[in-house]
């Protein structure tokens, strides 16, 4: 049903479908669409993969793609810049991963909120092509808006490898344009030098706690964390490149000629079909197999949750590491006491062959069957295949030349695709007695959000998936999961079964939260499903890029402790100011249950568009208005 409905829209709305088997759509840009200068929008925080190819990639939701395929202007609050100059040489164990790695600890994930990552310096000449694409993809980890390089050699031989050399040559004639101004300001720089970065590895539970890998080993120690590697995941869009499964297989082929194979369990995801095609080809992916890998279909795999894992009981505590961008609790298998860590292939590749996180693959030994010692050689690969890209199957669907008589494929009886029905208009009026349905603990990301694993089939599907709501975050009034109190019954249920209820019953509810807000992916399933199930403001102190700018509810910052009241807190927020433009502060005005009340001021941001959306009740909403 999906692949029906996406194909047929495709082709009655002249838009390219690439089907089943293609791979990750960041990898698949890179390969095709991507080129220097570009600025492209996509509905993934993963989209600035393609600064790897010196484009401004930035990953927006649903509504602003919609605004852009409709022909609408595109507007962002003009980011600050970040510089991260680049000095000395990647070489030996150390890889293009460990660049952002590093930066992800010094930014931490909310570092790089509200700005663009700009690399320069004479150290960007030493990382390939799909390397910077590693580097600007996991720039989401950092709240970044995007990440880019300056155009070099290193773009110019991937264009000209994947057919794209008039390109190439273009850009060159105008490397000028494609490079930092003399003298341009930054807003803050870092440096790095490639000469003396060592080998990172960062987690658990978050992407910007970063170690060494020569301290990784004696940190878990102190911390209790599992020390046996149970499985070990190379791919995912950050890093399945040519040169990521050239330099893996590069150790596998070390292990195997000492007779040795992977101690822990180990997969490989190719990130696009081309990548298969081609590894196959050149016989990497038989060595990755052979030293105990299993090569899983070209997609996001496990990364985002689809991973049947059965190795582990749920609850179990263990280690895995991954060459993926996120390890958020329960990401990868829906374990919340699995450790995940996320590095380079490389090092992925090591640790599942020694087994264990004390291994330091740069000083330590492996011991052979036979008794013999021995070191890994630091890893080598090609950056792009000798013989060219072998293109695999042909997985693309051009868009006929008029499509205006065909008809978009929806089963009304599909429970994984349902039309979205508009949202309804802003009274105008204030929000008067609202409840509170949950008080988030600490972090909440959009994986707390809007669970992926399981739930992805239902992404199609508003009120299917809308059953996640909420179902991974701490309720601050009993440290419990998906366990809070209804208002109107006094009993304790589900996040999604309380919010029904109270949906049910004219109860419109809020969210309230703490900083960052609304990190990480799936933002828009995580900003429509509070709206659906009847939610009319998220109240946080700050949010994450991008999920503070849907205008289907109301985005509020508090920059102060915010008051809760477990048993029956009401509040009510003035909204009449929505009627001039910038941020204008709100009122919210907090009863408690002793009789007392209390008042406190919100901020939204929204611009003067946002709030013709919001009023609208969308963006969409508000276009179908204008068509008329």
């Amino acid at each position: 049903h999906v692949y029906n409905f996406l194909a047929s829209a495709g082709a009655k709305y002249g838009v390219g479908f690439w089907k089943p088997g293609s791979g990750i759509i960041h990898q698949i840009i890179l390969e095709n669409y991507a080129y220097p200068g570009v600025m492209l929008i996509g509905t993934d925080s993963h989209t600035p993969n393609g600064g790897g190819l010196g484009c401004i990639c930035i990953g927006v939701g649903g509504a602003d793609a919609v605004d852009v395929m409709a022909g609408i202007p595109w507007e962002l609050k003009c980011p600050n810049v970040i510089g991260v100059k680049l000095t000395g040489t990647l070489s030996g164990w150390t890889s293009p991963k460990d660049v952002i790695l590093k930066v992800a600890g010094i930014l931490t994930v909310k570092g790089g909120t509200g700005a663009i990552v700009e690399y320069h310096g004479p150290g960007v000449d030493s990382i390939s092509c799909t390397g910077m694409a590693t580097i600007c993809n996991m720039g989401a980890e950092i709240g970044a808006t995007t990440s880019v390089f300056p155009f070099n050699h290193r773009m110019k031989t991937y264009l000209e490898k994947t057919g794209r050399g008039e390109i190439a040559a273009l850009a060159n004639e105008n490397q000028d344009l494609l490079v930092p101004d003399s003298g341009c300001h930054y807003d803050q720089i870092i440096e790095i030098n490639l000469s003396e970065l060592k080998p990172h590895i960062n987690g658990p539970f978050t992407p910007d706690l970063a170690h060494p890998v020569s301290d990784i080993g004696s940190v878990a120690e102190k911390n209790g964390w599992p020390l046996d590697v149970k499985v070990g995941l190379i791919g995912s869009c950050t890093n399945s490149s040519y040169e990521d499964m050239g330099r893996a297989a590069s150790l596998a082929k070390q292990a195997l000629d000492k007779g040795l194979k992977c101690k822990a369990q180990f997969t490989v995801t190719p990130g696009s079909e081309q990548i298969r095609a081609t590894i196959e080809r050149d016989g990497y992916a038989k060595l990755l197999r052979d030293v105990g890998g299993v090569v899983l279909a070209n997609a996001c795999g496990p990364c985002i949750g689809q991973w049947d894992r059965r190795d582990v009981k749920k609850g179990e505590k263990n280690t895995i590491v991954t060459s993926f961008n996120r390890n958020f609790t329960a990401r990868n298998d829906a374990n919340p006491a699995t450790h995940a860590f996320v590095t380079s292939p490389e090092i992925v590749t090591a640790l599942a062959i020694a087994g264990t996180l004390k291994f330091n693959p740069e000083t330590d030994f492996l011991t052979a069957p036979n008794g013999e010692k021995f070191k890994l050689v630091p890893p080598t690969g090609d950056e792009l295949p000798a013989r060219d890209f072998d293109p695999g199957q042909d997985t693309y669907q051009h868009p006929p030349p008029d499509g205006s008589g065909l008809k978009v494929d929806v089963n009304p009886q599909s429970n994984r695709l349902q039309l979205l029905e508009p949202f309804d208009r802003w009274s105008g009026n204030d929000l008067e007695d609202l409840r509170v349905l949950i008080k988030v603990k600490g972090k909440c990301t959009t994986d707390h959000i809007s669970a992926a694993g399981p739930w992805l089939k239902f992404r199609g599907h508003l009120d299917n998936i809308s059953n996640n709501l909420l179902i991974g975050a701490v309720n601050i009034e009993n440290d419990a999961v998906n366990k809070i109190r209804n208002l109107l019954t006094g009993e304790f249920g589900g996040v999604p079964d309380v919010a029904r209820h109270y949906k049910k019953h004219n109860v419109s509810w809020v969210v309230v939260g703490d900083e960052n807000y609304g990190e990480g992916s799936s933002r828009e399933h995580a900003a429509l499903e509070p709206r659906h199930l009847g939610g009319r403001a998220i109240i946080v102190k700050s949010f994450a890029r991008i999920h503070g700018e849907y205008e289907i509810f109301l985005p509020l910052e508090a920059k102060r402790h915010l008051p809760i009241d477990f048993n029956s807190s009401v509040w009510s927020v003035n909204r009449n100011k929505l009627e001039e433009t910038g941020p204008a502060p709100l009122k919210a005005v907090i009863k408690h249950s002793d009789g007392s009340s209390e008042t406190i001021e919100l901020n939204h941001t929204f611009n003067e568009t946002q709030i013709e959306w919001f009023q609208a009740g969308s963006a969409l909403n508000r276009m179908k208005a204008l068509q008329k």
